[in-house]
């Protein structure tokens, strides 16, 4: 069990009771023919003239529940002035919205001087974090859908249903920055499934999206915060298990609350496994940060 205050860290499974209670009256999609695809395996080219802001609307398009974070708008004017000084348009090659051609040289020298002046480690972040969303945002725009995140005419949405999540579970999909918008990321279906305030997107590094998650699970405490992270030394739970266990700890009158309105958070870690160390540990500096603000 990993432990990090405010809130309780372990791994833990769903029962096999739970699982089929959310499988219960799922929709039986239509077989998939040999010439139905999951994502796009070409890179399709995609080049701006300039229509480079990105709206409030179309920011939580994709999936998130914040206003437009301010680092990326940041990003986003940095890159149209770029356009205009050295007069060519942004160009992106499609499936990740990477930067490619003259442009990608130019703003590659610019946005290594801008991270190296930057004062402390947690401005670098937000700014690599914001960075590699910007160009995402901007490169996948009119190429994949805004709801399944594949290309167009491969939009899977028609073949999914949404299902009600029980109102006493709430997931945090804590996303790395280099898998938001990528064709083969399973996670966000819990997002398109369940609905953004069910199973919420919260991008590593985006400090507005973070502090809404920190914001509702130290309002829940830590005893109704599950982080579903490998650890050697933690022992599998069912959802079943965790109430119980959460309902015997406490005094008969926080029972009655327990069983009443409040929710288990699940924060579930979606990266590659050497970034999900540093977004698990950015996890656990953060409970410290909150535990002693509440001592101060």
């Amino acid at each position: 069990m990993a432990m990090a205050r405010p809130f309780i860290f372990k791994a833990c499974l769903l029962s096999a009771e739970t699982a089929n209670l959310l499988k219960k009256n799922r929709m039986d999609p239509k077989p998939f023919s040999e010439k139905d695809q999951f994502f796009s395996t070409k890179a399709e080219k995609v080049t701006t003239n300039g229509a480079a802001n990105i709206s409030l609307q179309e920011w939580q398009g994709w999936g998130a529940i914040s206003p437009l974070p301010a680092m990326v708008i940041e990003v986003i004017q940095d890159l149209k002035l770029l356009e205009k000084d050295i007069g060519a348009h942004l160009d992106f090659g499609g499936n990740h919205g990477k930067l490619q051609g003259d442009f990608k040289v130019q703003e590659d020298k610019k946005h290594r001087a801008k991270f190296q002046s930057l004062g402390n480690s947690e401005k670098k972040l937000q700014f690599f974090s914001a960075r590699q969303i910007a160009c995402r945002l901007l490169g996948s725009r009119g190429y994949l859908c805004q709801k399944c995140w594949l290309p167009m005419e491969d939009c899977m949405c028609s073949r999914l249903l949404p299902f009600p999540l029980w109102h006493r579970i709430r997931f945090w999909l804590y996303m790395h920055p280099k898998d938001f918008l990528r064709q083969n990321n399973t996670g966000k279906l819990l997002c398109q499934v369940f609905g953004t305030h069910a199973a919420t997107l919260c991008l590593f590094g985006i400090s507005e999206l973070e502090e809404i998650m920190w914001s509702a699970l130290n309002f829940s405490g830590r005893r109704n915060v599950w982080c579903l992270y490998p650890n050697k030394n933690a022992m599998p739970m069912s959802v079943q298990d965790t109430f119980i266990q959460n309902s015997s700890r406490d005094h008969q009158s926080e029972q009655n609350s327990v069983l009443g309105d409040e929710r288990i958070n699940f924060i579930l870690i979606d990266g590659t496994w050497s970034n999900s160390q540093a977004m698990f540990k950015r996890l656990k500096m953060g409970d410290k940060k909150k535990e002693k603000r509440k001592e101060i």
